[in-house]
């Protein structure tokens, strides 16, 4: 073998560990997927991972109104039943479904609820025109994780 053919080598094992290194580096610094909560209306349905989360810390109350609004949308017949479902790891430290920011729901632990299409559109529940913004708040006392969708009435 010719010292060419030797350099040649060792430039590939050098830029071959190199770029092995620069993958793993890549690797560490990506942030673990939050839980996912999912609304689905008759065979539509939108997910989505947290628009805020803390991995189980307190969410500061001044960061809060920035968590209500995402770009996760799902149109809603105020005929159909609007069903909720969560990852256990929400459930397991409770959940509130708001609507424009305040709470439609008490606290549950399960993994699934339901409400009739209408309550989002309608006056008595705070609604306005033809769009809610609706999110779950995960955590009992403090706010742990919210997760934010708007519904748009579909008529």
């Amino acid at each position: 073998m010719t010292s060419l053919q030797s350099a040649v080598r060792r430039r590939r094992a050098v830029a071959a560990a190199g770029a092995v290194s620069a993958g793993l580096l890549l690797l560490t610094a990506c942030d673990k997927p939050t839980p996912m909560a999912t609304i689905t209306v008759g065979d539509d349905s939108v997910h989505s991972e947290a628009t805020c989360y803390n991995d189980g810390k307190a969410i500061k109350t001044a960061d809060l109104p920035k968590c209500l609004k995402s770009d996760k949308s799902i149109k809603v017949d105020p005929d159909e039943t609007v069903r909720f479902g969560v990852d256990p790891d929400i459930a397991d430290k409770g959940w509130t479904i708001l609507m424009n920011g305040q709470p439609l729901t008490d606290s549950s632990k399960k993994s699934y609820r339901t409400i009739p299409g209408s309550v989002f559109f309608n006056a008595q529940y705070g609604a306005s025109g033809n769009s809610t913004w609706i999110a779950v708040k995960e955590g009992d006392k403090d706010v742990t994780g919210v997760w934010s969708f708007k519904l748009e009435k579909d008529s």
